[in-house]
Order: structure tokens, then C-alpha cells, then sequence
């Protein structure tokens, strides 16, 4: 019994993490896997096509997407854009970074935002650590990265 315990307590504990389970596909139709984001700091950005401040802030989540010790980067499209829409809205508006086909809110228990740009700050276990409601920048991202504890982020917290 001891042991059928710890086996369904291992199951229920994956299937509540989602581990294992794919994302879906980006703009450009590639997948993408659990294995690409396990463990790692996700900074996910909800824009549309109509969102002025989405548009302004895209070269900041653009450079911090670049950035070589920066934290994986995924946008989503407010509207729930879908295949060669959502490719060329992307395009259009100069988006570098990958942008999910499938929104992660409920995997993530995201909470739905009245406004845009939102954007969640998601450490390494899958766990929400902010919500960021209106434009932002790469440096306040960093900033907010690194108080979170996030190693890596090229701010000091001295």
C-alpha cells in the first residue's frame, strides 16, 4: 500500500505540473516542447496588433530576447490569433521572439487581463512570481528579474 501511495502521489504530481506536456507551436509553426522551457525563467507578454504600448515595447522585449543570459522570452497574442494570422500580425509588428499558438494561461493559472501590454515573470518551477500590467522595458524586466532572485540576469543586488 505504502508503495501504490507513493506512485500515485508521483502521478498526480506530474499531471498537476504538466510535466512533459507540450506548448504547442510558435508563429512560425515549430514546436514547442516541455524540454525547451523546463527550469527555466519564462518572461511572458501578452500584445495585440491594436495595442499601442505593445508596439512600443517589442524592440525592448526584442533586445532582451537576444540577449544571451537572458530569460526565455514568449509572447501571446491577446486576440487568440491563429496560424498565418498570427505569423504575419508578428511580422508586422517586428516580433523576434518566439509567440505561442496556444495561450498558457490555464497551464499556468494566468489570471486574464482587462488591459495590455501584461506580462508574467515565470521562475524555473512554473510558478507565477509577478504579473506586469502596462509597457515595459528590458532594463525594469531585468531589474524585476533579478529582486526576484532570478541568477543571471546581469543586475547586481547589491
Amino acid at each position: 500500500m505504502s508503495r501504490f501511495m507513493r506512485v500515485v502521489g508521483l502521478l498526480g504530481c506530474v499531471a498537476l505540473a504538466g510535466c512533459g506536456e507540450e506548448w504547442g507551436v510558435d508563429q512560425h509553426g515549430q514546436p514547442v516542447t516541455a524540454a525547451q522551457l523546463e527550469g527555466q525563467w519564462l518572461v511572458i507578454n501578452y500584445w495585440a496588433e491594436w495595442c499601442g504600448p505593445c508596439r512600443t515595447e517589442i524592440p525592448e522585449l526584442n533586445a532582451m530576447a537576444a540577449s544571451p543570459d537572458g530569460p526565455v522570452m514568449l509572447g501571446v497574442n491577446f486576440d487568440g490569433l491563429q496560424g498565418e494570422e498570427l505569423a504575419q500580425a508578428s511580422q508586422a509588428l517586428g516580433i523576434e521572439f518566439r509567440v505561442l499558438a496556444e495561450d498558457p494561461a490555464e497551464r499556468l493559472q494566468l489570471p486574464r487581463s482587462a488591459v495590455l501590454p501584461v506580462t508574467f515573470l515565470v521562475d524555473g518551477e512554473g510558478k507565477v512570481r509577478q504579473q506586469l500590467v502596462g509597457e515595459q522595458t528590458a532594463e525594469g524586466l531585468e531589474a524585476q528579474l533579478a529582486q526576484l532572485g532570478r541568477e543571471g540576469s546581469g543586475q547586481s543586488t547589491d
